[in-house]
């Protein structure tokens, strides 16, 4: 069904939609701020921040100014999550000592059980994804997850990486401060940067590297001495292997007077991150990640007195981060027609926007978390310790066939049955029980395919049943490719979907 030919010329017409994307050109305030929304800035404040716009939320949006739909989607990051977590979390980590002392047969049986487990966890962060009634919340821990990075690969125990993604959800939307000493003393994040073998005499750099280049100020902001400085600084940061905790280690802290950032003194770790906190550079490197995130790709010249006003906003407000998303999303910045269609989705952006978009009902969502892998998003477990890039490195003729098959097997047919009580009931067992979790995922994966139903009739009769409103909802403009006329309503849908468009937001 899909050439390699056509793969390629998808590929084009993405990247030419891409780079016809002009810089944004702000203006004064305009009187937009205290109108409606009306439906399609509606439309593009909720694709960006909830994965889907669904007909009932854009109509009550659209009566809405900014400033009331931006409060109003504030507010619901305040409800609980609704899915829950695996039964395993609140078991204690396999102590070091233990792990030394196991024979070869049983590490083995341990790797496949964390295997597993790792697994588990990002199916219930996608079904949570899909589910919940707060998705800018998860929008936002998945951002925090791209920008503090751990990697199970790395880390091992999924415990670590599950309470690192409790820490994130509890500091998602509130101070950006208090989010990086948290971050700082995370256990998964100690093993992963290795502070714990950072210790007196025999310093390692590598937390001390990437809090300042990659979360507070960014490249070309410090120099080779700083980090070496604040590495002496960060000594004695450890975890109790036997616990599972951060452990500060006194006799393996440098004790000594540093020099950081032209500031001198016998510095501890939290103080090395109050002085990076300091910095002006930190909060314009936040909001350039959130412009980035939400608005545009790229931070161009044209862009760069927005962002320094919101940064400036930001920092008045002593890094809260619900400040700068309000400032940010209330921007004339964020609703210019130039930035429509500006965004590749991220993986996760097409599988849980199109199961939320269009309604889907299915029994067993988890698995989905394995095709949102397969498209180069494979939940705590990004590529290297700068994330994902994301953007235009999203799409590539292995990535896009992969997404167009996804999209094509979900509406491939609407007669398929729905995920009643016997479909939920018949859900395959936890993986940990299966000797190779990975081959137990991907058939759980087969079974989800066949529960996956789309009520195309009354998703029409929600959109109003019209081809140029079916078109509205499912694309952020007008399609790449003709639209013949005389289709029938699910037929549009398919097409829709398999537009080049559909890939943007």
């Amino acid at each position: 069904m899909f050439g390699s030919s056509s793969i390629r010329r998808l590929i084009s017409a993405l990247m030419l939609l891409l780079s016809g994307a002009a810089q944004v050109t702000l203006a004064a305030p305009s009187h937009f701020e205290a109108a409606p929304l009306g439906f399609d800035a509606a439309w593009h404040l909720l694709v960006r921040t909830s994965f889907a716009a669904s007909p009932a939320d854009i109509e009550q949006f659209s009566r809405l100014t900014r400033e009331q739909a931006v409060e109003r989607l504030l507010s619901w990051t305040d409800k609980p999550r609704i899915t829950p977590p695996p039964a395993w979390v609140g078991e204690p980590v396999t102590p070091l000592s233990r792990l030394r002392d196991m024979s070869v047969e049983a590490r083995q049986a341990f790797q496949r059980n964390n295997i597993a487990r790792g697994l588990e966890m990002r199916g219930w962060w996608l079904q949570e994804m899909v589910a919940t009634p707060s998705p800018l919340a998860e929008k936002m821990v998945l951002f925090w997850h791209n920008h503090f990075v751990s990697s199970q690969q790395k880390v091992r125990q999924p415990q670590y990486l599950y309470r690192q993604n409790l820490l994130l959800r509890e500091h998602a939307l509130g101070n950006f401060g208090a989010l990086l000493h948290a971050i700082a003393r995370d256990p998964a994040m100690v093993i992963y940067l290795d502070s714990a073998s950072n210790r007196k005499g025999q310093p390692n750099e590598n937390f001390a590297r990437e809090v300042m280049e990659l979360f507070t100020l960014g490249e070309g902001h410090y120099s080779e001495r700083d980090i070496k400085e604040a590495a002496r600084a960060f000594t004695g940061w450890s975890i109790d292997g036997e616990r599972g905790e951060f452990l500060f280690r006194p006799l393996a802290h440098d004790d000594g007077v540093k020099s950081v950032l032209g500031q001198s003194g016998n510095f501890d770790g939290d103080e090395v991150l109050d002085i990076l906190l300091a910095q002006p550079q930190t909060a314009e490197w936040i909001v350039s990640k959130l412009w980035r995130e939400f608005v545009s790709p790229h931070v161009n010249a044209a862009d760069a007195a927005e962002v320094r006003r919101i940064t400036s906003v930001f920092r008045d407000s002593r890094y809260d981060i619900r400040v700068a998303l309000r400032t940010l999303l209330t921007s004339d910045a964020f609703y210019a027609p130039q930035v429509r269609a500006a965004l590749v989705k991220s993986p996760v952006d097409l599988v849980v926007g199109t199961l939320r978009q269009f309604q889907f009902s299915a029994g067993d969502v988890a698995p989905f978390a394995l095709v949102v892998a397969q498209l180069g998003q494979n939940l705590f477990s990004p590529p290297n310790v700068k994330g994902w890039p994301g953007g235009d490195a999203w799409i590539n003729s292995t990535t896009l066939l992969a997404r167009k098959q996804f999209l094509d097997r979900l509406f491939r047919s609407e007669a398929l049955r729905p995920a009643g009580p016997a479909a939920m009931t018949a859900a395959a067992p936890s993986p940990t029980a299966n000797p190779n979790p990975v081959a137990a995922m991907r058939q759980r994966l087969q079974r989800a395919y066949g529960e996956v139903h789309f009520d195309s009739e009354r998703w029409l009769q929600q959109a109003g049943n019209e081809p140029a409103q079916v078109q509205r909802l499912a694309l952020a403009m007008a399609p790449q490719q003709a639209l013949p006329e005389g289709e029938t309503r699910m037929a549009l849908i398919r097409r829709l979907t398999q537009d080049p468009v559909y890939q943007l937001k």
